[in-house]
């Protein structure tokens, strides 16, 4: 890289940290003129350019990248980290060109407006609010379950391909825009992660390439998860960074899905964000809730519990600590562990529609 140019982008570095850290005080800022600004352009034009690919070109791009780091590293020891202000410089300048690319067409949106505030709902609720949400969550989950399957004690088994899981889960999205104009999603572009059996070992459902706005899903786990991990990463595509809130947008579009495949696979997922919300607040409430659930619906929970406890290794950990520092250092104070708000929007949105 030509020292002049290595230089300025290294200078640059820094600009661009105080930048962000001014932004982050001005969601309003950031909502208006990148999030529903430059952001719904820019990602677009990437699904739209990359999308056709049956493979994902994100998936590559990490593979380039990590070679290129091991290429260069070997190259450090060979010449024994001689001329050290050179390669610092040009490693700087690199790191600078990767931020920008990385808030240029995806980091903003860690500082937007909170998605409460985007959909016009409220964000706080009482136990007696969860309480009365996830009962409805139960009755609910219980007949999809039994009109599925026939039989209370048998978990659902999806009947689609993976990939036509996929395609499914754009409709719904579709079936929700009228409400919510924010979330019309007219350009998709989910694709089967090249990853994912190491993605399953590190923990994750999925992943969204803030480089190439490819939505990639780790097509190893359970197929009754899909759904809602697809439509996770659609979420993240629409801007919506933040995990509990595409954990929402995952419950809203899988509960409202023409599908009842998806729609069991969305409320369950919902109750068990209730359940666990509640047995923080009341143990004995939430043990008795759990037990008025179908053998079926248990059997599902078991069945994706048991698939993570046999892909455990210890280096799962590592991942996870990873990620979640990553979460915390993009404005997401809680990190992974954020059950609360994504049931206050549950809350409230079944509290301003009757139902959810």
């Amino acid at each position: 890289m030509k020292k002049k140019v290595a230089l300025i982008l290294t200078l640059f570095l820094p600009v661009q940290i105080i930048l962000i850290k001014v932004l982050s005080n001005y969601p309003l800022f950031v909502e208006k003129w990148y999030s529903n600004g430059i952001y719904p352009i820019t990602s677009a034009l990437l699904r739209k350019t990359l999308g056709f690919f049956p493979f994902s070109l994100g998936d590559l791009l990490y593979a380039l990248l990590v070679i290129m780091l091991i290429r260069w590293i070997v190259l450090r020891i060979k010449q024994r980290f001689k001329d050290p202000r050179r390669w610092i410089l040009n490693a700087l300048a690199v790191l600078s060109l990767i931020y920008f690319c990385f808030n240029l067409f995806w980091g903003f949106n860690y500082y937007r407006l909170p998605l409460h505030a985007a959909l016009e709902i409220e964000n706080d609720y009482t136990t007696e609010e969860l309480v009365e949400l996830t009962q409805d969550l139960i009755a609910t989950s219980n007949e999809l379950h039994l009109s599925i399957t026939g039989d209370d004690s048998v978990k659902v088994e999806i009947p689609y391909s993976k990939y036509e899981l996929l395609e499914l889960s754009v409709e719904g999205y579709k079936n929700i825009e009228e409400d919510f104009p924010e979330l019309d999603y007219h350009v998709p572009s989910l694709k089967r992660s090249l990853y994912s059996v190491p993605l399953t070992y590190m923990g994750f459902n999925g992943y969204l390439n803030p480089l190439t706005n490819e939505g990639q899903v780790n097509t190893q786990i359970v197929a009754y998860k899909i759904p809602t991990t697809a439509s996770h990463e659609i979420g993240h595509q629409l801007g919506f960074a933040k995990e509990n809130e595409a954990n929402f947008l995952a419950c809203l579009t899988t509960m409202n899905h023409p599908d009842p495949y998806f729609n069991y696979s969305g409320y369950t997922f919902a109750l068990s964000y209730c359940l666990s919300e509640l047995y923080r607040r009341d143990p004995e409430l939430a043990e008795k809730f759990a037990s008025e659930l179908n053998f079926g619906v248990k059997e599902n929970y078991r069945e994706v519990r048991e698939f993570w406890e046999s892909h455990k290794n210890p280096f799962e950990p590592i991942f996870m600590f990873t990620y979640n520092s990553f979460l915390v250092a993009n404005n997401q104070p809680q990190g992974m562990m954020s059950y609360s708000y994504v049931v206050a929007l549950l809350v409230n949105y079944h509290k301003s529609r009757g139902k959810l």
